[in-house]
């Protein structure tokens, strides 16, 4: 995925100004930043949920900016929320089964959820993020960790090239963090996919992002490798909060 110029205005506030940016294949890039810096606004530009004011953004040379977000999703790129939009209705396997007929084409009210599904891709799916043994558990008894995965597993059933993650660590219990967030990389190198996620715990972008890009005012201050990074006066500073 690649921007240029991307800005956009609310008002007289610039919460993307004149963004270029290049996410090159195979990366795993953190995107770190205070609240407000801008983070959430730039991915929704990318994904269609927000339409830029000036600027273009662009997949594997295509133009996608005035795109919606179904159509940037057929195009191969997946995305998980800050807050996990899961069926509150199904099961975890449900959940799974729907992603994969639709993304087959086989969705039908006339054929059973089951029928439609490919389950040799659903169990494989199971297996790959550690949901197995929670296969028939209803999405709302999930703990939060178990959501964030499953979140990520729906995306990755539509086979993308980029998936896009908003805090897939958040809400979970700092003992869990990183058994989640290993799992969820171990998955995502596994099928060879691009990675981009907001994240404020900094050993887990340490750890697992193999690039940095610090926003500041709708800006990106640091785009390097992570200790390049935090080691930058600016992003201490205005980042890190560190004087």
């Amino acid at each position: 995925m690649r921007t240029e110029g991307l800005t956009l205005r609310f008002g007289g506030v610039n919460a993307a100004d004149q963004i270029d940016f290049a996410l090159n294949h195979g990366e795993h890039l953190a995107v770190i930043g205070a609240n407000g810096a801008g983070k959430t606004t730039f991915i929704n530009i990318c994904t269609g949920y927000l339409k830029p004011s000036s600027g273009r953004v662009f997949l594997e040379g295509t133009d996608i900016t005035r795109h919606g977000p179904r159509q940037i999703a057929r195009l191969g790129v997946g995305r998980s929320f800050q807050l996990p939009q899961l069926f509150q209705d199904h099961t975890v396997r449900q959940c799974l089964e729907l992603a994969s007929a639709s993304r087959q084409g086989r969705l039908s009210r006339w054929t059973a959820l089951s029928r439609s599904a490919d389950q040799k891709a659903v169990a494989e799916m199971l297996e790959l993020v550690e949901l197995a043994r929670y296969s028939a558990y209803p999405t709302t008894v999930l703990p939060e960790g178990h959501r964030k995965l499953l979140d990520v597993a729906i995306a990755l059933m539509l086979e993308p090239k980029l998936v896009i993650m908003d805090e897939p660590t958040s809400g979970v219990a700092s003992e869990d963090k990183h058994g989640v967030m290993q799992t969820l990389m171990r998955a995502l190198t596994l099928r060879k996919v691009t990675s981009w996620f907001v994240e404020h715990d900094v050993d887990i972008v340490l750890k697992y992002a193999t690039r940095v890009a610090a926003w500041i005012d709708g800006r990106i201050a640091a785009d390097s490798e992570p200790k390049a990074v935090f080691a930058d006066p600016v992003v201490r500073r205005e980042v890190l909060g560190v004087r």
